[in-house]
């Protein structure tokens, strides 16, 4: 079944430069940015936040489906699942800037495990009057696992990488992550939940995360990304080392035993 969109709903923010300098902190980059000074693919993440009342989250820490752009789909688990982002211009430091959001589509499938819900929005983020960026993103619903749940067949990489950097991830890195994004999801955070309701064996470290470190190796290698388009296909957790690779325009994330984790094209 496939339901209508909905939308538009419109944020502004300032594009706050402390915000940007601290992301940068977190992903080792150190840079520090001033007024104007145009920041990399993907920073938009820690900008227009979704502020929500304790009252109006789920059990998750997201909000409850409902609220706005997402019906109430009677699904708990939420998952970002991949996005596909179209470049115009940088997002500048300091500078006042309006996200435009609405549901692009809900889809209702059947999966080995039970329902499934897939849904795509749309973000366009403008600045000085002109599109920055477009930005589909897409999000699966799901049941709560149970013990004899199927496990999804791990899968390798396509093909083989030009260049592979190590990359690992602390407790501390997803909180600092998850708090400059505002992402109240506790699978990053809360280890207890994350192994007792989701059904991870520790903390999850954010697909968006993984998804940023993909843009800024593709930006060293290629210059400043057109469109970009990634899928997560496992969990990384984050206590296991894993791997950014490359070959040509393709990236992807592989764990330390090879098996993706998620895939990218510049």
């Amino acid at each position: 079944m496939q339901d209508d969109g909905c939308g538009p709903v419109r944020q502004t923010d300032q594009i706050d430069i402390a915000r940007a300098n601290a992301l940068s902190v977190v992903l080792g980059r150190g840079e520090a940015f001033t007024k104007g000074d145009p920041l990399p693919p993907f920073y938009h993440q820690v900008y227009f936040w979704n502020s929500y009342g304790a009252s109006q989250l789920g059990r998750d820490g997201h909000p409850k489906t409902g609220l706005d752009l997402i019906p109430d789909l009677g699904l708990p688990r939420r998952m970002w699942a991949g996005g596909k982002l179209d470049f115009a211009k940088p997002l500048r430091a300091g500078i006042a800037a309006e996200k435009v959001s609405s549901c692009a589509e809900v889809t209702h499938k059947a999966g080995r495990s039970g329902p499934l819900a897939f849904v795509t929005l749309e973000h366009q983020i403008w600045q000085d009057g002109q599109l920055c960026l477009r930005e589909m993103q897409d999000l699966v619903y799901r049941k709560d696992p149970a013990p004899d749940d199927p496990m999804p067949a791990p899968r390798k990489a396509a093909m083989a990488a030009e260049e592979r950097r190590e990359i690992t991830f602390d407790s501390t890195t997803l909180f600092r992550y998850s708090a400059l994004t505002l992402n109240g999801h506790r699978i990053h955070y809360d280890l207890d939940y994350a192994r007792q309701i989701e059904g991870y064996d520790g903390l999850v470290v954010h697909g968006p995360l993984l998804a940023q470190l993909l843009l800024l190796c593709a930006a060293e290698r290629n210059g400043p990304p057109a469109q970009f388009k990634f899928q997560a296909t496992a969990p990384l957790l984050h206590r296991q080392t894993a791997y950014l690779c490359a070959a040509g325009r393709a990236y992807w994330v592989e764990n330390a035993d090879g098996f993706l984790i998620m895939a990218a094209e510049v």
